[in-house]
């Protein structure tokens, strides 16, 4: 789960790429839905070759280190507050805007 790089962010920003890349999902998920995301729906989500058994292998060991919180047995897992800072830090890509999108922007701002 871990790899050799030098650590980034806080103490267990170690995760490999496919860790990253799960929880990375899982937190995007977890936003545009606002429920607890399952194994299944990141197995689907995800575009990796991983089965739900593996992925929820992963999320486990993403509990353990505090990246995600599990609301009930049975549930899908959220992120925690320092899943969220992990996403932000070093999981999330924003690009700046470019013209055509801020004129867009303007012109949906600017109609009563």
């Amino acid at each position: 789960m871990y790899n050799n790089k030098e650590s980034v962010v806080g103490p267990h920003p170690n995760l490999n790429d496919r860790t990253q890349h799960l929880l990375k999902v899982l937190v995007e998920r977890y936003i545009r839905d606002g429920q607890p995301v399952g194994s299944r729906t990141l197995a689907r989500d995800a575009g990796l070759d991983l089965s739900p058994a593996t992925i929820r292998n992963v999320m486990a060991d993403l509990e353990d280190l505090g990246y995600l919180h599990s609301p009930h047995t049975s549930a899908g897992r959220v992120p925690t507050a320092r899943g969220y800072r992990l996403f932000i830090d070093a999981l999330l890509h924003v690009r700046p805007l470019d013209d055509r999108e801020v004129d867009v922007l303007r012109q949906q701002i600017d109609q009563p």
